[in-house]
Parts: C-alpha cells; sequence; structure tokens
C-alpha cells in the first residue's frame, strides 16, 4: 500500500505523479485522480494570481486525517494528494488527488470524498490578485453542501 500527502511551493505534474503511483501498485484496477487548476476568471474578475497560505505541520496533519478516512471507508490500496502554496498563476495546477483500488468504485468514490473534505476541511486560505485589487477567496456554500453529504455514510 501507497498513502502520502505532500504540500509544497514547487510545480508537479499530475500524470508523472499518476504513472509513478500506477507503477507502484501493480495489484490495482482502478485509479482515479482530480487535479484543480487555477482559473484566470473568477466571480466574474479576472485574476492574475492568487496566493495560498497555510498552517505548516497542521495542514499537513488535515490532509493525513482525511486520507485515513478515506482508507477507513473504501477499500483502498494508494492515495497521494499533493497542494501547491505559495504565488500560482492561471493554468497553474493547485491540487491533485489520487485514489487507487482493485475496482473503480471505491476508487471514484474515496477521491470525491477527499476533494470535497479537503475544500472544507484543510487549513488553506486563498487571496487573489485582481485587476480591482487583492482579495480573500471565500469557502463557498455549494462547497459546505458537497462535503456534508459525506457526514451521514
Amino acid at each position: 500500500m501507497m498513502f502520502d500527502v505532500r504540500v509544497q511551493l514547487q510545480t508537479f505534474d499530475p500524470e508523472q505523479e499518476q504513472r509513478a503511483l500506477r507503477e507502484a501498485l501493480p495489484g490495482i484496477g482502478a485509479m482515479v485522480s482530480f487535479v484543480g487548476i487555477l482559473r484566470d476568471l473568477n466571480h466574474g474578475q479576472a485574476v492574475h494570481e492568487m496566493v495560498l497560505e497555510h498552517y505548516p505541520g497542521m495542514t499537513e496533519k488535515v490532509l493525513h486525517q482525511l486520507l485515513e478516512e478515506a482508507r477507513a471507508r473504501w477499500s483502498l490500496a494508494g492515495g497521494r494528494i499533493i497542494h501547491r502554496v505559495g504565488a500560482l498563476h492561471p493554468t497553474d495546477a493547485i491540487v491533485l488527488v489520487v485514489t487507487a483500488s482493485t475496482h473503480r468504485s471505491d476508487a471514484f468514490r474515496a477521491c470525491e470524498f477527499l476533494i470535497d473534505a479537503l475544500k472544507t476541511q484543510a487549513p488553506f486560505w486563498k487571496r487573489e490578485l485582481t485587476p480591482a485589487g487583492p482579495r480573500w477567496v471565500q469557502t463557498r456554500e455549494q462547497d459546505a453542501l458537497s462535503a456534508a453529504r459525506w457526514k451521514s455514510g
């Protein structure tokens, strides 16, 4: 089994990360991934840059806890969460969540759970730089609703 979490300033290659996980787990039958990408437009305004801040140590702890919760709920052979921090620009990959399992249903559910939970529970703060000046990104109501559906099991 292979499970890991990384919070980093450096860019990453989602395809390379998926390939490495797949090659390390020859017994899997399914791998599901989500890549979050910085948009150049949010709430009708251009976004030139986004700065992601986090609580070092606490952020990694929360992401590990979420991965452990996914492992307890679904039959997973592996999982990987990579999240960028620092200055990002449109088209940059922000986050990668990958889950691997013998069967697709567990991999799909675990991946969806992880990204929903990450959006609402991980201690990240996002500040967008727009033509009108900087602004903090608030949690969307839809993100909270998506995360709440997993509470019932």
